[in-house]
């Protein structure tokens, strides 16, 4: 190879990255953590080290030229060879101090996480921990995380998935909601009832929820989510403020004095969960602590 011929900075070629993938030079910013200046300095020097315009300004928005399009895809595979360099080097070290990265449901996190890092603190002191609570699945394979609860399996090949025991989940409500529907929380509640004033507290618009429900002989339309909220927590506030029926785990569900279970006859919903992790990183001590630890709780 000739080392000579690489005449650019890898440091701007990734502000160059960043900023296509964001769309903007204060998206990208904020995403380096770094200044819009600061960023730009470094795309304005690539482009005059290449000698050509990566980017087409309109205003305050960016558009990749025809050269930046070809490049991009370079670039990206650089980082992702960047991001595989620092995942293998991790993984070389054999120390049980350093941080990991821990990436959950909302829920998982609030309701299930907080009681089983104790125990891990006391046995292994110098290890911290970053819990990323999230509906999203966060991208392991860049390291966005080190080990992820997650309700579908992987299928990419770098990633190693654990089936852990099933969660089960049922619906909610607020007593105080329950006395417009007392036949909610009777026996055989679904045959028969009228649901088309009952509401419930969805996480989009799309028609999933509508359909599971449909599935069970719950007869519901759009107009039974006058809510919409993405974030289950706040869900979980609505609900117990009277203002709906919302889904939650049982463990979780059935321990909280503010709710009752509604539609007892109903089979609790059964969501497959796996804990996840780069392979690279099952080498790494820490990692691998954590991960069979969780495994080992989250399987009680």
């Amino acid at each position: 190879m000739d080392w000579r011929s690489i005449n650019f900075d890898w440091n701007h070629a990734k502000a160059f990255l960043v900023t296509a993938e964001e769309g903007s030079l204060s998206a990208a910013a904020r995403a380096l953590g770094t200044t819009q200046p600061t960023l730009s300095r470094q795309v304005n020097t690539l482009e005059k080290s290449l000698g050509i315009a990566l980017f087409e300004r309109y205003g305050r928005g960016l558009e990749l030229t025809p050269a930046g399009l070809k490049l991009v895809d370079y670039v990206r595979t650089m980082s992702n060879a960047a991001n595989q360099f620092s995942l293998v080097a991790s993984g070389q070290t054999e120390s049980i101090e350093g941080n990991v990265v821990i990436t959950a449901s909302e829920a998982t996190a609030a309701f299930v996480l907080p009681e089983l890092i104790q125990p891990l603190r006391d046995k292994h002191p110098g290890i911290t921990l970053e819990i990323i609570a999230t509906n999203e699945a966060s991208d392991l394979r860049r390291h966005e995380a080190d080990i992820a609860i997650r309700t579908f399996r992987p299928l990419q090949p770098d990633l190693i998935a654990k089936r852990i025991k099933d969660v089960q989940a049922a619906f909610y409500a607020a007593p105080g909601y329950l006395q417009r529907f007392p036949h909610l929380t009777l026996p055989d509640p679904i045959k028969d009832s009228d649901f088309s004033q009952v509401s419930f507290i969805g996480f989009d618009r799309s028609d999933e929820f509508i359909n599971l429900l449909n599935q069970h002989g719950i007869s519901v339309s759009h107009t039974n989510f006058p809510i919409i909220c993405a974030n289950h927590l706040v869900q979980w506030q609505l609900v117990k403020q009277g203002l709906g029926i919302g889904i939650m785990p049982i463990e979780t569900g059935d321990n909280e004095a503010e709710v009752v279970r509604v539609l007892p006859d109903l089979d609790p919903l059964q969501v497959k969960c796996w804990l996840v992790a780069h392979k690279d990183l099952r080498n790494s001590r820490r990692v691998r602590v954590v991960f069979d630890y969780l495994t080992q709780c989250l399987n009680q």
